[in-house]
């Protein structure tokens, strides 16, 4: 159907599965593995809850220099046997030697992973950017090394080349829309090593947050002139608690805009009225960005979570993306304890 009647997003109502239509954007979610044990239950019911919404993929973080190796693993693991989603583990480099990333991916490999999200990493806390002295230096470095793991396994099994041959290895990087604030660089000296990482093997980019869909364009624009050709998705935060965009801000050095925090602001936080009312607002403009972005080229949506399933899926059900997921409005997380500043992971860490 075209013309003015059109749905502006074609979503899985164009075939009856859903997850074969041409035109479906993707849609997946970052988790984090739960680092007190007490939380694995409640993330467990996240994952059920966001699984409803039938994602293409979601992919779990990997900790400062390998910090949350096991936990990831964990969780991994599980979303392989329990359920039939797509996990993408995060791998970094900082702080590892080349040994130990290798073992590390030989580890992902035995449980049957096929998909990583390559990345440098944050660095621990109080330490330079430095690479291990026998180690990789850049994120493309390390796209390298999971490629040449991959084709050693393939050359020594025939088993596994066959396995390979039905599940290929997908790689994914990170992609910086106003350069990384994190390792100083400029969006262009970004977009150049998007390149790099693209030569090495890499398969797709998935961007840090932003708030506004001309710096996404402007960044896809920028990476095609330059020969980048592999998709970019846009990495998206549910806009519904100021004090978790704050939190961003500090961590990735990507500024909230101030008239954005400051609708937010108005509300009061002990008020369950104030909050539904706040919440009805950030998914409107979380929705906005969302539509601006697929209006724009966006191959899909993958959205922050922080393990909540209430905001990501009430901003895929404004934007009709929502899949399966149950379609009660404003549904609202419990109030949870902040984390410990140290731990909070950052949406895609840095290149």
């Amino acid at each position: 159907m075209t013309g003015p009647d059109a749905p502006a997003h074609p979503t899985e109502h164009a075939v009856p599965d859903g997850l074969g239509a041409v035109d479906r954007p993707t849609v997946s979610f970052e988790l984090f593995p739960p680092r007190n044990p007490d939380a694995a239950p409640r993330l467990w019911s996240t994952v059920q809850r966001l699984a409803a919404a039938r994602p293409d993929f979601v992919s779990v973080t990997y900790g400062a220099s390998g910090s949350t190796r096991t936990t990831t693993r964990q969780l991994v693991r599980r979303l392989l046997r329990e359920t039939s989603l797509t996990p993408i583990a995060h791998l970094t480099c900082v702080a590892s030697s080349r040994a130990d990333l290798t073992a590390t991916i030989e580890e992902f490999l035995d449980e049957g992973v096929r998909s990583f999200l390559a990345l440098r990493g944050d660095p621990p806390a109080d330490r330079s950017w430095e690479p291990h002295p026998e180690g990789l230096p850049t994120a493309s470095a390390l796209v390298e090394l999971l490629r040449d793991v991959e084709r050693r396994r393939c050359a020594s099994s025939p088993a596994q080349a066959v396995r390979a041959a039905t599940r290929p290895l997908s790689v994914a990087v990170a992609a910086f829309p106003r350069g990384n604030a994190g390792a100083g660089s400029t969006r262009e000296q970004d977009v150049a090593a998007l390149l790099a990482k693209q030569r090495a093997g890499a398969d797709f980019a998935i961007t840090q947050v932003f708030y506004d869909a001309g710096s996404y364009a402007e960044l896809v624009a920028l990476a095609r002139d330059a020969g980048v050709t592999i998709p970019i998705l846009p990495g998206i935060i549910p806009t519904t608690d100021p004090a978790r965009l704050r939190r961003v801000a500090e961590l990735t050095g990507v500024p909230v805009p101030a008239s954005l925090l400051e609708r937010l602001d108005v509300f009061d936080p002990g008020d369950p009225a104030d909050v539904a009312a706040r919440h009805r607002l950030g998914t409107r403009l979380g929705v906005d960005l969302v539509n601006a972005v697929l209006d724009g080229g966006a191959p899909g949506v993958h959205l922050y979570t922080f393990n909540q399933h209430g905001p990501a899926l009430d901003l895929l059900e404004g934007a009709g993306l929502g899949g399966d997921a149950p379609s009660a409005h404003l549904r609202v997380d419990p109030p949870r304890a902040p984390a410990a500043p140290a731990t909070t992971p950052t949406p895609v860490p840095t290149t």
